[in-house]
């Protein structure tokens, strides 16, 4: 299994999702990212964190509400965002910040 970091460095970009079970917009977003995943298909890695279990990652990063998702290419941070966004939004946001 690869490491956080070794996924981060992808020459594709990751989108990370940190969340946490009992979050009410962290459940909203499962599926809007299913989506995402669905449309870009290949082209995007998307792992979801789960804040309570990954306390030491999620510090690492500063997450300090859920959801926090961050983008990823080669190592390098693109973006970061908290809370919910659409599934266009999302997918214009990774397509603007990874090529």
């Amino acid at each position: 299994m690869k490491t956080f970091q070794e996924i981060i460095q992808s020459d594709k970009p990751v989108l990370i999702d940190f969340f946490a079970t009992w979050c009410g917009p962290c459940q909203q977003l499962g599926p809007i990212l299913k989506q995402v995943k669905e449309v870009m298909g290949e082209r995007i890695s998307i792992l979801k964190i789960d804040v309570e279990k990954n306390e030491q990652l999620a510090a690492q990063y500063q997450v300090k509400g859920v959801p926090t998702m961050l983008l990823f290419q080669n190592g390098k941070q693109l973006w970061r965002q908290s809370g919910v966004l659409s599934k266009e939004q999302l997918i214009q946001i990774i397509t603007e910040k990874s090529n």
